[in-house]
């Protein structure tokens, strides 16, 4: 492989990308979106990135199949020791191991490789007898589908046999269809951190989704791939074999290697070692891969290619993904702003037409000055300003719900309408515009060297009746230039139109950033699909 540092700085940054795109809207495909993307995150960690930079270090072969299918005791068999654990009365293997010649430990004993996982390493045969039984006794008392703490780290047991070629490390995934979810993410990543996949099945589920999904994603990538099938009942192990090759052969993986082992006392017995004979095929297949240089680099460079020429199909379906989800949150961005931008417009013409002045207001209106008081006025007009501005958020809300009751996204991306919340923070809000229009009042009475108590407070009820009564508050208008003259009369309504209509924009623009905040935490930019793209040309130049 002709490894070169733009290559790598390419596949760096793209990394970067990948790791920087998200999908956080329950869109379809986000899931499968979501899935890619953590694959291809673990390929190029685990993998990738690791195999180009140090392409001396040892194959690793990752063992993986259904439950129940034979992975521990192959590998067991292997290596010609009970290295692994191995079982069929619960999802098996919750830490996976792997085996290397001493040579080699100093590979995969730091971050090279599986980087997340924490290494536990068992130096010589008897520690590693020993840690085995103390594991075998505290799984005999645990539950049979017992899980592990979620919040626990994750461990790679790294273990050491001279049985093992130099160049060649085996490694026993977790189930791929295991019951706990940590641990089919967790095999997930394994395969795709191998250099050669080993796909073990067995006589009875060779033809199952789940192996075939396997097979399938491995011809994909055009990775170097041999497959098992293993406890083979020796009546219908012709038949069987020929079954299993046709439907390698339909799926264009005819040039896969195939090994059988047969139906076994050891291979029911979980635990158990198969005869050197029933696995020397493979294990010197697997020896032929480490030790012959030829062929040991066409089964790096064959995966390392293939999951390089992999990313100009896989990128651009992420890139995709990253498009659905920017139009998803820029939709549902615009109908928040344009019911909102509607209540603001509603707001203004209600305020235009004098529907503040009405009701409890208007009661105080035609009682002033002589049956209602210049605060109990001011005090109404508040409240019909605070009615207005929470009906007009309730019908934003409900415009909001209308246009997006069939959106998947919206649930997530929106903050829920909250009416109750809503009038307590207009209330407090409209009471602020409310002081603040009677400091004005009061400089103005200030500034024409009148009486500040009492006129103060009839200035600000004047000047809240004027701006808010329309042709039924005139008069109001009227006293005002009586007081302060034609010019101070205008430039008081000037000063208090701006403040009003300041309050009433901002009020309902925080209401409206209130429900688009979610939204907008998510970050959801044209940026990600534009630098997916962008890294994966520039990598696609250095290939």
């Amino acid at each position: 492989m002709d490894v070169r540092p733009r290559l790598l700085d390419a596949l760096s940054a793209l990394r970067d990308r990948v790791d920087a795109a998200r999908f956080p809207l329950p869109l379809p495909g986000a899931a499968r979106a979501r899935r890619n993307r953590a694959e291809l995150l673990a390929q190029l960690d685990d993998y990738l990135v690791p195999r180009l930079c140090a392409p001396e270090a040892p194959l690793l072969a990752v063992v993986g199949g259904s439950t129940g299918a034979g992975k521990s005791t192959l590998v067991n068999s292997l290596v010609g020791r009970r290295v692994t654990e191995a079982g069929v009365l619960r999802p098996t293997t919750r830490t996976p191991v792997l085996v290397c010649h001493p040579d080699d430990h100093h590979w995969f004993a730091g971050d090279r490789v599986l980087p997340k996982l924490q290494r536990v390493w068992v130096p010589n045969q008897e520690a590693a007898a020993a840690a085995f039984e103390a594991e075998a006794m505290d799984d005999a008392g645990a539950d049979a589908l017992e899980e592990p703490a979620d919040d626990g780290p994750l461990s790679l047991r790294i273990e050491t046999d001279r049985a093992m070629p130099r160049g060649l490390a085996l490694l026993d995934a977790p189930d791929i269809d295991s019951l706990v979810a940590r641990n089919r993410e967790l095999a997930a990543a394994l395969v795709c951190a191998a250099d050669i996949w080993v796909l073990v099945t067995t006589a009875t589920r060779y033809a199952d989704a789940v192996p075939w999904h396997l097979l399938r994603t491995a011809k994909e990538y055009d990775v170097t791939l041999v497959t098992v099938l293993d406890r083979v009942p020796h009546q219908v192990a012709v038949e069987v074999s020929r079954q299993y090759d046709a439907l390698l052969e339909n799926a264009g993986l005819g040039d896969v290697p195939r090994f059988t082992i047969p139906e076994l006392p050891e291979s029911a017995g979980c635990g158990g070692l198969l005869p050197s004979t029933a696995v020397a095929g493979l294990r010197a297949w697997l020896a032929q891969q480490a030790e012959d240089p030829a062929a040991r680099t066409v089964a790096t460079a064959r995966t390392a290619r293939g999951v390089l020429s992999s990313l100009g199909s896989r990128l651009p379906g992420l890139a995709g993904a990253s498009a659905v989800q920017h139009a998803a949150a820029v939709r549902l961005l615009q109908r928040v702003e344009d019911a909102y931008g509607r209540a603001v417009e509603r707001v203004r013409r209600e305020i235009g037409a004098g529907e503040a002045l009405a009701g409890d207001a208007l009661t105080h209106w035609r009682g002033y000055p002589r049956d209602s008081a210049p605060d109990e006025l001011l005090t109404a007009l508040t409240g019909s300003v605070i009615a207005l501005l929470s009906c007009a958020a309730d019908a934003a809300d409900e415009e909001i719900a209308a246009a997006c009751g069939s959106d998947p996204a919206a649930a997530t991306a929106l903050a829920p309408a909250d009416p109750d919340g809503a009038r307590a923070r207009i209330g407090v809000a409209v009471r602020r515009w409310r002081r603040c229009l009677e400091e004005i009042a009061e400089e103005e009475v200030r500034a024409a060297e009148r009486d500040r108590g009492p006129e103060s407070e009839r200035t600000a009820a004047l000047l809240a009746a004027a701006l808010l009564g329309g042709r039924r508050a005139a008069k109001a208008g009227d006293q005002l230039a009586q007081t302060f003259g034609a010019q101070g009369a205008l430039r008081l309504r000037d000063r208090g139109g701006q403040l009003l209509a300041d309050c009433l924009e901002q009020v309902l623009d925080a209401e409206r950033d209130r429900r688009a905040a979610p939204l907008e935490a998510l970050n959801m930019t044209p940026d990600h699909q534009v630098e997916l793209i962008a890294a994966l040309s520039v990598l696609q130049k250095e290939t």
